[in-house]
């Protein structure tokens, strides 16, 4: 399977920093014949309701390939490399990006999908934008995406930070700047829950 990005952008904020990070990174993915596909999904202005929770009920159907919902499920099964972009919203993620998120447990009950199996091997990266300068801040964000990982028995690609409040602030973080030019290139390995 050739690989295939999904960028999903969890900003309420068009072309905000996390954006222009996430954007920069991608530039450095191989273009042409022999380079990577990329989607790019913004999560605002999106549709997408509210994840019911059908864990105990025997009625886990399929969303129509039409709908916001369907739509995403479809992209996520798709890609081989998922990219959460997502700015660090009290000091986690966005919840547009946690509804994404939160829809994958309704995937994962829906038999015909095998979202579990078909997610597994695949890499999770994240992207995100903090206003403070700690880069520990941002740890609730990161570790809700390893564990989601990890769940999955995906890979995890880590999460490219970067340094930004107003717009275009990031663009003066030269540090991640020039961490976004290797960033698809590091290592993936198998996501792992702490302490397991």
């Amino acid at each position: 399977m050739s690989r295939r990005f999904l960028f999903v952008l969890g900003s309420a904020r068009s072309q905000g920093n996390t954006e222009f990070l996430a954007r920069t990174a991608a530039e450095q993915l191989p273009e042409g014949p022999e380079g990577v596909e990329q989607e790019w999904i913004r999560l605002a202005g999106l549709p997408l309701p509210e994840a019911e929770d059908l864990r105990h009920d025997s009625d886990h159907v399929r969303p129509a390939s039409d709908t916001p919902a369907g739509m995403l499920l479809d992209a996520t099964l798709a890609a081989t490399d998922i990219v959460i972009a997502s700015p660090l919203y009290w000091y986690s993620l966005s919840s547009l990006t946690k509804r994404y998120l939160d829809h994958w447990s309704g995937w994962l009950r829906i038999p015909e999908v095998g979202f579990k199996g078909t997610m597994a091997g695949r890499t999770l990266w994240g992207v995100t934008a903090l206003a403070d300068r700690n880069p520990a801040v941002a740890e609730p964000l990161i570790g809700s995406l390893n564990n989601s990982a990890a769940y999955l028995k995906m890979r995890f690609g880590g999460v490219l930070l970067g340094n930004g409040s107003g717009p275009g602030d990031v663009r003066n973080d030269t540090e991640a700047l020039a961490r976004a030019k290797t960033f698809f290139a590091g290592e993936t390995p198998p996501a792992r829950f702490p302490n397991r």
